[in-house]
């Protein structure tokens, strides 16, 4: 389970929340230019994002390239379609969609040639990792695209609202958008009848029907309403804040969400990237104060990863 989002003021930000009821050794990574991953992949421009670090190889979760260019990938189990290796297209496995394409593209415009190409292989990491069942939403500062390789082939759709969550497959959540067409942000007048005296007996009634669970739908309505409604101040300090607070209006709470292993489902970070300034903001679970990393000359210049590990414990301000 995941939310991810973009949000624009002075500068363009992008992040998400990852819902997971286990950490994977998780870790910020800095990806500096030309470094060499296995299978030959050649990472041309630096990247900096949550991953775990395998045999100095980055698994990202979501990353920004030093030219902007944004991207995540989020659970799509049963739906996601990995086909076997076909000679006459462009081959990326799941694992190496995000390197190799924030490694080597600056912009969606000059990613779409490719896109048309590209077949999403069936290969595993190694023994231990499995393929993950992804979908990946991108962005740049002018576009956002969500990709799914399904059975029927792979789908690049342009994603207007700049939310993806989970199931079903994303044109689902744009036309399930239309069961809330009525939702404001303002209370209403009266609509009911004219016979009886109905009033709002409170703030926020003009959103009654919101919906409120954990499910992928819900909080692709409930995030695309916060996120399209949201009013904030255009400085960095504000335009972060609220691109969190618009997180933490679907994030998991343990013990609200069960999985089938009996474990809880919890959102075990949450992310916000400045992809105009190359700057990596988190929190964890654990820990709600907002860190921050930005690529620098010396880390993008690097002839190795730059790893650094989460803050992950709260830190009280006493007064």
């Amino acid at each position: 389970m995941c939310t991810c989002i973009n949000f624009k003021t002075n500068d363009y930000y992008f992040g998400r929340n990852l819902d997971l009821d286990y950490n994977f050794n998780e870790k910020v990574v800095i990806t500096p230019r030309n470094y060499q991953l296995k299978n030959n992949l050649l990472v041309k421009y630096a990247i900096i994002g949550m991953a775990t670090v395998v045999d100095d190889y980055p698994l990202y979760a979501d990353a920004v390239n030093e030219y902007g260019l944004a991207m995540a990938g989020l659970h799509f189990p049963h739906n996601a379609y990995y086909n076997n290796y076909d000679a006459k297209k462009t081959n990326v496995t799941s694992y190496e969609l995000i390197p190799f394409i924030l490694g080597n593209f600056k912009s969606i415009k000059e990613l779409k040639d490719i896109l048309y190409t590209l077949n999403i292989t069936n290969e595993s990491f190694n023994d231990k990792l499995p393929v993950a069942d992804l979908h990946w939403m991108i962005s740049d500062g002018d576009n956002c695209i969500v990709i799914e390789q399904v059975k029927s082939g792979l789908k690049v759709y342009i994603n207007k609202v700049g939310v993806l969550t989970n199931n079903p497959e994303f044109p689902y959540h744009l036309t399930n958008l239309n069961n809330y067409i009525n939702l404001s942000p303002k209370n209403k007048e009266n609509t009911f009848s004219n016979k009886i005296n109905l009033y709002n007996y409170g703030e926020g009634m003009g959103a009654l029907g919101l919906p409120g669970d954990n499910s992928p739908s819900s909080r692709f309505v409930r995030a695309a309403f916060n996120k399209l409604n949201s009013v904030c101040n255009s400085d960095e300090e504000s335009s972060v804040n609220q691109f969190f607070h618009i997180l933490d209006s679907v994030l998991m709470t343990k013990g609200s969400v069960i999985t089938e292993n009996d474990r809880y489902d919890i959102t075990i970070y949450s992310s916000c990237m400045n992809i105009s300034k190359g700057i990596y903001y988190y929190k964890t679970y654990n820990n709600s104060r907002i860190n921050a990393i930005r690529l620098s000359e010396n880390t993008i210049n690097n002839k190795r990863l730059t790893i650094y590990d989460l803050v992950d414990k709260e830190r009280f301000n006493y007064i």
